[in-house]
């Protein structure tokens, strides 16, 4: 099977420095954070990956990266064999955005709070030239309100008249405009309440299923990933630090960086499994640790894990970056 996405050693770069005067005055250099460094995966069609992690180790920006919101400072990204950035340059370009579109973290934030519903999710359809009129707009809309959810009828109202998983849905109804066959979900239920989440999250399944949709889905919630992805990403300090099918991964997590992840969720069922907590804080990316960066906090580290950065290698059909697994030690 063809993987619809991969991307290829992606990375993204910020400068951080300060204005050009203090730097002279106090003298100091100029700064960057390397949010993404070199990070590689494949989705195939109709599926899911999932990417993980705590907060500012990347996950968002690879989203970002992804839809041509961000510019990649090494990488390519492939959709359907075409390279994304040259396309998007492209007559072609328009295309292609069509068939990837994002779904948002803040349903408060990215809903124009001036526009009805009608002309929120009517904009896209508009601006790929996929209605001749008024009315075939509505009629669109309403459909698309449907198959989220929602009633025909809510296209008049604005946004502030809806909740916040309401307006998630018609987030997601906007992202299916175009017809795409590409979704980046980055958090899209992180602002919800639980009971929420859930909704959102089979209907994200459902339509799935209908339209054989293939998803990024970007979260720091286990349990959520748990319940919608196929395959996971492990992320930390801009890396990818293990990827694996999702049932291993939690069965079998191989990453002392993955376990840990998994020791902190909540023991639901009481099995009396020894827990060990999430240890210590993530480094500043300003000044990321040598070797790999998850060394000060790992229990298995020597002295190689702190010089030597580990690279993504193949274990027994998972791919894991750690000196420990590779040599065996755990």
């Amino acid at each position: 099977m063809t993987a619809l996405v991969e991307v290829k050693d992606l990375a993204k770069t910020f400068d951080v420095s300060a204005p050009w005067l203090n730097r002279v005055i106090e003298r100091r250099p100029r700064e960057f954070v390397h949010a993404v460094d070199g990070v590689s995966f494949e989705i195939e069609r109709g599926h899911t990956l999932a990417l993980v992690g705590e907060s500012g180790c990347g996950k968002s920006t690879v989203a970002r990266l992804l839809v041509g919101l961000y510019k990649p400072s090494r990488g390519t990204v492939r959709f359907d064999g075409q390279d994304t950035e040259a396309a998007m340059r492209t007559a072609e370009g328009r295309a292609l955005h069509r068939r990837m579109q994002m779904i948002f973290q803040d349903p408060y934030a990215s809903l124009n709070p001036r526009w009805k519903v009608l002309d929120i999710i009517a904009e896209p359809l508009r601006e790929h030239g996929m209605v001749k009129n008024d009315d075939e707009a509505k009629q669109r809309v309403g459909e698309l309100l449907q198959s989220v959810g929602l009633a025909p009828a809510d296209m008049e109202k604005f946004p502030h008249q809806f909740s916040g998983g309401q307006r998630q849905r018609i987030s997601i109804a906007r992202a299916l405009a175009t017809q795409p066959e590409f979704l980046v979900c980055d958090e899209p239920t992180s602002a919800l309440d639980v009971s929420v989440q859930a909704q959102v999250l089979n209907i994200m399944k459902d339509l799935q299923r209908q339209q054989g949709l293939t998803y990024l889905f970007i979260s720091h919630n286990l349990a959520v990933v748990r319940h919608v992805a196929d395959e996971v990403g492990v992320m930390y300090l801009g890396r990818l630090v293990e990827l694996a099918p999702k049932t291993r991964l939690f069965e079998q997590p191989r990453h002392p960086y993955t376990r840990m992840l998994l020791d902190a969720i909540p023991d639901i069922h009481m099995t009396g499994r020894s827990r060990t907590p999430v240890q210590g804080e993530v480094p500043n990316p300003l000044n990321p640790p040598s070797g790999c960066a998850f060394h000060p906090r790992c229990p298995h580290a020597n002295a190689r894990c702190s010089s030597e950065r580990p690279a993504l290698m193949e274990f027994q059909g998972i791919r894991v970056a750690c000196h420990a697994v590779e040599e065996g030690r755990i």
